[in-house]
């Protein structure tokens, strides 16, 4: 049977994840604490400013230096990634100093705007948001999803992609799916039209879209190093390995993998956690169920025009 394999948090936008037995899912739907902070161009608006690439985030689109810098966290309880302590490392960057340092969250911002900066070459703000975070998908705000035989099927397709923990470093996903088939996600959307209803353990959550993927993908996580023809290969290798089950009509291009989700309000506050079941349900109407709404319980590169964004995980 479908079962969480993995849950993963990621208390700064951007920067590196950290693997949880448990997480509660927070108001708009996502893992408690996930993408709490972030890091934005000084003076930047987070709620308006675009998530691609030069749009203000400072994240792995727009800043492939980002990768450089390593993280871990204190997070404020078994359930709940909202960081209240991080250490950052950072390598010597333009003359700046490598430096590792612990701030508290939410006192030392202004001390890790400066150091981030240095590093950086430019001003940075970090801001906050603990109802809901910063998504990438500001309409599906619910967790990610994908498979462990995903990631691994993913990690195949290129050389030097080590395997699947790095496959999951690089797209980003909070909730890894085992026991299942490769692209099994895929059964958690249908078209355009509709979401899937699925649950964990009982939580009810929809599937919405496969992630239009972006360019972080192709960098090395821990580098930023760029693989060569990534994206050539992704485009081959996903039309060559797509199942039966995938489509509807959201392959307009291949250049997608791993599944948004929403998550009724119905479900804010219930806890997830590894080795929960997976079940797939029915197929719902688009307007059912998405954030603040309820359900009845009888789911950087751009090729098209429309205003769907690209997702990294990020």
């Amino acid at each position: 049977m479908a079962r969480i394999g993995e849950l993963v948090a990621y208390p700064v936008k951007s920067l590196d994840g950290v693997v949880v037995d448990r997480a509660s899912v927070g108001t708009a739907g996502a893992l408690r604490g996930d993408r709490s902070y972030a890091f934005v161009e000084a003076g930047v608006d987070p709620n308006t400013a675009s998530v691609g690439g030069g749009g203000g985030y400072v994240n792995g689109k727009s800043e492939p230096a980002i990768h450089r810098i390593r993280a871990s966290y204190a997070l404020a309880g078994e359930t709940d990634a909202t960081p209240t302590a991080v250490t950052l490392r950072r390598p010597e960057r333009d003359g700046t100093p490598a430096d590792e340092r612990t701030f508290d969250l939410p006192d030392d911002r202004s001390v890790i705007e400066s150091w981030m900066g240095d590093y950086l070459g430019y001003p940075v703000d970090l801001v906050r948001e603990p109802h809901g975070g910063f998504p990438d998908d500001r309409e599906a705000t619910g967790p990610t999803v994908v498979s462990a035989a995903t990631l691994s099927a993913f990690a195949s397709w290129f050389d030097g992609v080590a395997d699947a923990t790095e496959a999951r470093r690089r797209l980003r996903p909070n909730v890894v799916v085992a026991d299942v088939p490769a692209f099994w996600e895929d059964r958690l959307f249908a078209d355009r039209d509709s979401r899937v209803r699925f649950s964990i353990d009982g939580v009810d959550l929809l599937g919405v879209n496969p992630c239009q993927r972006c360019v972080v993908p192709s960098r090395h996580p821990d580098t930023g190093a760029e693989h060569p023809d990534f994206r050539e290969t992704f485009l081959r290798k996903r039309r060559e390995t797509m199942p039966d089950w995938s489509g509807g009509d959201w392959f307009d291009h291949d250049f997608r993998l791993m599944v948004n989700t929403v998550v009724p309000e119905t479900s804010w506050g219930s806890a997830v956690a590894v080795d929960d079941p997976v079940r797939i349900g029915d197929r719902v109407p688009l307007d059912a169920g998405g954030p603040g709404d309820t359900v009845d319980t009888d789911d950087t590169v751009d090729t098209d025009d429309t205003d769907e964004p690209e997702v990294t995980g990020s």
